[in-house]
């Protein structure tokens, strides 16, 4: 694991208790050091923090991201705002964690990053609405318009391909396998990130709308639905 953040408490600390954990890490203090440390020695996971000097936490993300890095991503930050955290997913995060935090959540976020990064990340957790539709030769499953490359982890509306992220790509995925069924929202949660973060999280809403805007177009129908108080649905109506 690639640990940077500039505040030296908070470095020691959880270097000190992810190691207890059994993590290998490497802590440094800032945004330089963490893409010299990425590109010396690739780690399996890196957690971030968003405010460091220099080169923040946000550009380290997009420069690993515009390298096609694809290496899961927690990133640590004080800003509570909505769009702060969404301006951290859009620089290509998988996930975050507000300060304070809980060093527990912070490890159950880490399991879950880790757990999708497997090569049975996907296996179903608990009780799970079966799949309708059909595996598709090489690794291909379509649903709705939309047609998925597992393998690749390429999809495509219609003829248009579409730019998505390690998160996006597997909610969509778990969408399109369960086309015409509402997953609720502690399915999803458990699917993606391996742990329910509560109803107050709102990192499922971010997500979707994220892929809705992605998916959509001119003229075109909606395909992911929300079902109030419950869930969300992938169907063509």
């Amino acid at each position: 694991m690639l640990l940077a953040e500039d505040d030296r408490a908070i470095r020691h600390a959880l270097e000190r208790a992810l190691t207890l954990e059994g993590y290998q890490v490497t802590a440094v203090a800032d945004g330089v050091e963490a893409l010299a440390q990425a590109h010396r020695t690739p780690p399996d996971v890196l957690v971030l923090d968003v405010m460091m000097p220099g080169i923040d936490g946000l550009q380290v993300c997009r420069v690993l991201r515009a390298e096609g890095d694809r290496t899961p991503i927690l990133m640590l930050t004080a800003l509570v705002e909505t769009q702060d955290r969404i301006a951290g997913l859009d620089a290509g995060a998988d996930d975050y964690v507000v300060k304070p935090f809980d060093v527990e959540e912070v490890f159950a976020r880490l399991r879950a990053l880790l757990r999708r990064t497997s090569p049975d990340g996907m296996a179903p957790v608990g009780a799970a609405p079966k799949a309708v539709v059909p595996e598709l030769p090489e690794g291909r499953i379509e649903a709705a318009g939309l047609r998925m490359d597992i393998q690749a982890r390429r999809a495509w509306r219609g003829t248009r391909e579409l730019e998505l992220t390690r998160t996006e790509f597997e909610l969509l995925e778990l969408l399109v396998r369960n086309a015409g069924i509402v997953l609720d929202h502690s399915t999803i949660y458990d699917r993606i990130w391996g742990y329910d973060f509560g109803p107050g999280s709102k990192n499922l809403a971010v997500y979707v709308g994220y892929l809705r805007r992605k998916l959509d177009d001119p003229g075109a129908p909606q395909l992911i639905h929300t079902v109030r108080g419950v869930g969300y649905v992938l169907r063509e109506d």
